[in-house]
């Protein structure tokens, strides 16, 4: 069975061609918050989200991250909850 992590990883891979990407399932931080978020109770649906790609340059963080969100649309159609990114350019990521 594909998990959401692999799913994620795998459009997120394939849309934006990163050089470096981070997929973290952060779910067990917010146990118990399936009543209030409709999530199911068994995690999968909170990430934390690293990717470092080209296809960001000269694209405001808005947009990066509005690009992301399309991407996962079905995923978010499925119970993902949220995303936490941090979305940069090559030349972002040495800097920092």
């Amino acid at each position: 069975m594909t998990t959401r992590y692999d799913r994620i990883t795998r459009v997120l891979c394939t849309k934006f061609n990163p050089i470096q990407i981070e997929v973290i399932d952060e779910s067990a931080k917010h146990a118990g918050h399936a009543h209030r978020t409709g999530g199911a109770g068994g995690g999968e649906t909170h990430f934390r989200v690293a990717l470092i790609s080209k296809a960001f340059i000269g694209q405001r963080l808005i947009d990066r991250s509005r690009a992301v969100h399309d991407a996962l649309k079905a995923e978010f159609e499925m119970g993902l909850h949220a995303l936490s990114l941090r979305l940069q350019t090559p030349d972002e990521a040495s800097v920092s």
